[in-house]
């Protein structure tokens, strides 16, 4: 198949729930320039975001945080993850946090909310642990038409599932059995749902990211990078010119969840 062609031979024989996918991709990272700007523009995305739509004083934290958290951006937020790594601060579960009621400002995740077993446990969590006025950003797959064919091919270790109709998963580990359409099931297709369920917990603001390009073509952290460094300006030119076409062909979406103030 194209995707095992593809895949990143560091990542071969390794256990992808283990912390050795941390250090492999802590190596990845290192030698892709393209990817960690990709990650950095999420990361600049993600604080403007939290400085537009949220208000209160408070922690910010990052859940998932992986290999390239966003406090290597803005070193004032909290790296956490359920897997431990020299990259986080914290081992911590999104579903059970480790911190006091209404003591956090913004809670930022990027690509970890599929992850999660028991989503329902983590907008609680958003209710208890968030001030008023305070609230969740996080970034994950999106389901236009290109990344509704790309993710069922590409990802052997996680499905891309429209029709699920359990929000929960039986994820057997951090990274392995989670379903990549869970945004689009939660925030689009069950929308109504969501919005009776947790009221106080509105989203208000919800858009297709546009640097797919260089992202699919860095190979992430999971593939072998496909073009030079070098051609990455001319790659960000393009995705500027494909922009009014976003939401049929971008890969990722970031929303911005709000707690109410009354």
């Amino acid at each position: 198949m194209l995707a095992d062609f593809l895949r990143e031979p560091l990542l071969d024989k390794i256990d992808v729930d283990s912390t050795d996918r941390m250090t492999a991709h802590e190596e990845i990272l290192n030698r892709k320039p393209m990817i960690r700007e990709v990650f950095s523009e999420i990361h600049r995305l993600m604080w403007t975001l939290s400085r537009q739509y949220l208000d209160g004083s408070g922690q910010d934290i990052e859940i998932g945080a992986g290999v390239y958290p966003i406090k290597r951006s803005y070193p004032s937020v909290l790296a956490t993850d359920v897997v431990p790594s020299a990259s986080i601060d914290r081992v911590m579960d999104a579903q059970a946090m480790d911190v006091p009621d209404g003591s956090v400002r913004t809670i930022f995740g990027q690509h970890c909310f599929h992850h999660l077993p028991q989503p329902e446990k983590f907008f609680h969590e958003l209710q208890r642990v968030l001030v008023p006025g305070g609230g969740a950003v996080l970034v994950e797959p999106y389901w236009s038409p290109v990344a509704s064919v790309l993710y069922k091919r590409l990802f052997a270790s996680e499905g891309f599932d429209k029709t699920e109709q359990n929000w929960n998963s039986s994820a057997s580990g951090a990274m392995s059995d989670a379903n990549q359409a869970l945004s689009y099931v939660v925030f689009k297709r069950d929308r109504q749902r969501y919005d009776r369920m947790f009221p106080s917990l509105p989203v208000v603001h919800q858009a297709p990211l546009g640097n797919y390009l260089r992202y699919l073509l860095s190979g992430g952290l999971n593939f072998r990078q496909l073009i030079p460094d070098g051609l990455a300006p001319l790659v960000k030119g393009i995705e500027a010119g494909l922009s009014p076409v976003n939401r049929w062909i971008a890969l990722h979406h970031v929303l911005v969840i709000r707690k109410a103030k009354d």
